[in-house]
């Protein structure tokens, strides 16, 4: 299976920030979409990716300044701080099984997937474990159904 069928079951719809979006902006636009993440886009390129892990990593990061003295409250902190700037990517013709194997390396749960420079959907942990069990649930009823056919001896 490659990343293309993936992307073919799932909505199309890409959520886009843009790196001077404020964060909390940011965070009510993935929040009101119940989405884990949004592609950074700057001059119509990716710039990087903002999930929810980087959102928790600079709120945490600024919590722990606080300690030390004034912070500027999260209205104040930009995508662009907050943000993935090299984030993984894949491509459409790539294995399902490589990509699986890049997410689970790297530790990344949102993947864009890039044609040239253009980003053509996001693959999340969630869409290849679907996929990958609705691949297998289709092969097992064909194997059943191939082996009640059986002819007899």
């Amino acid at each position: 299976m490659e990343v293309k069928e993936v992307l073919q079951v799932k909505d199309a719809r890409l959520f886009t920030v843009r790196p001077e979006t404020p964060l909390s902006e940011a965070v009510i636009m993935m929040a009101d979409n119940d989405i884990g993440s949004a592609i950074v886009m700057d001059d119509g390129k990716l710039a990087g990716m903002l999930t929810f892990r980087e959102v928790l990593v600079i709120l945490a990061k600024r919590q722990t300044e606080r300690r030390v003295g004034p912070t500027p409250p999260i209205a104040e902190i930009l995508v662009l701080e907050a943000m993935d700037r090299d984030p993984p990517t894949a491509t459409p013709d790539m294995d399902v099984d490589e990509l699986r194997r890049m997410m689970v390396d790297s530790h990344t749960r949102y993947v864009p997937v890039m044609e040239d420079d253009a980003v053509v959907g996001i693959v999340s942990f969630h869409d290849v474990a679907k996929a990958v069990l609705e691949e297998r649930n289709m092969e097992n009823k064909l194997l059943k159904a191939y082996i009640k056919d059986w002819p007899a001896p």
